[in-house]
């Protein structure tokens, strides 16, 4: 895969994206790590968070897009603040002096990523928070929630506001599963009860075995179909699986690229489906649009396209 990514058009309307904003240290190891010892590796500090993420991404495809989220009154918020900005996306995001801006350690080797996480300012954003950056986005279209934001309890209000006043504004939805591990921690009934009748629910393999149980995507997607009206699940190399309560199954396979890092790849991957989808796309297209922006994700190092 080369270039850059392919604008999206006049047909995607604004998008509204709620959830974390972090500073991404991530290592890129040369080899697997070595416990009590030394392991080399590329080291870069980036803009991350998986709705910060999915927002540039968004804004390299000219859709208009809207971040909602929170940041320390520190200079890692100001600087994260500062790269959204100046990558073209609007940021309603709240400045909290008395907390961190998130920070995330990602180390990166053999293809896949592990991340400590400190969620810092974001554990701050409200549901008033919310309610403000919707009035002041009277051309949304969409709304996509991280589900970072309703994973964690202190945060967790905000991620149900957003979902309802979306509802209320007669938005469409979409929520990323975000990481399995803490779903494992929330459980699959209390998850999915909080997103029951999205528009798009989408989630990784890890998250999909989680929410849905077994091995095989199609058969998780279609058991998530009641939950969800539309659900994508990715799988990496392997590709991602659509499923609809209409009956509609589309499968598409991933783009072949040499992988860097694979850090924001889903985020990137969730921008061009909405992109797409949010633009008036079949379920085709927009699989495709989002396979061909995880692809230039992957193939270079940190989670956001090039300025």
């Amino acid at each position: 895969m080369t270039g850059g990514p392919v604008p999206a058009g006049p047909g995607a309307g604004r998008v509204v994206v709620v959830g974390d904003v972090v500073t991404d240290v991530v290592a890129v190891l040369a080899a697997a790590p070595a416990t009590g010892s030394d392991t080399p590796a590329r080291i870069r500090f980036t803009g991350g968070g998986q709705a910060a993420n999915t927002a540039a991404w968004l804004a390299a495809q000219r859709v208009p897009v809207t971040l909602v989220g929170a940041v320390g009154g520190d200079d890692a918020g100001r600087a994260r603040v500062a790269e959204l900005t100046g990558l073209g996306v609007d940021c309603a995001v709240t400045r909290h002096p008395d907390a961190p801006t998130g920070t995330v350690i990602v180390l990166a080797a053999a293809g896949e990523r592990t991340m400590v996480t400190e969620r810092g300012a974001n554990l701050r954003l409200s549901a008033a928070d919310v309610d403000a950056a919707l009035a002041g986005t009277p051309d949304a279209r969409h709304l996509h929630l991280s589900a970072y934001t309703l994973l964690d309890a202190a945060s967790r209000g905000a991620g149900l506001r957003a979902l309802a006043a979306a509802h209320e504004r007669g938005l469409t939805t979409s929520v990323d599963a975000a990481s399995a591990a803490p779903l494992r921690r929330v459980g699959a009934a209390a998850f999915l009860s909080w997103v029951r009748d999205v528009d798009l629910l989408l989630a990784n393999a890890d998250e999909a075995a989680v929410l849905a149980g077994g091995v095989e995507a199609v058969a998780q997607a279609r058991a998530l179909t009641p939950m969800a009206r539309r659900v994508v699940v990715k799988r990496g190399a392997a590709g991602a699986v659509w499923a609809d309560r209409a009956g509609t199954l589309v499968e598409v396979p991933a783009r072949r690229v040499d992988v860097v890092d694979v850090t924001g790849a889903g985020d990137a991957f969730a921008a061009g489906l909405l992109a797409a989808w949010v633009g008036g796309a079949a379920p085709v297209a927009a699989l495709e649009r989002a396979g061909e922006l995880g692809a230039v994700a992957v193939a270079t190092v940190g989670a956001r396209p090039a300025g």
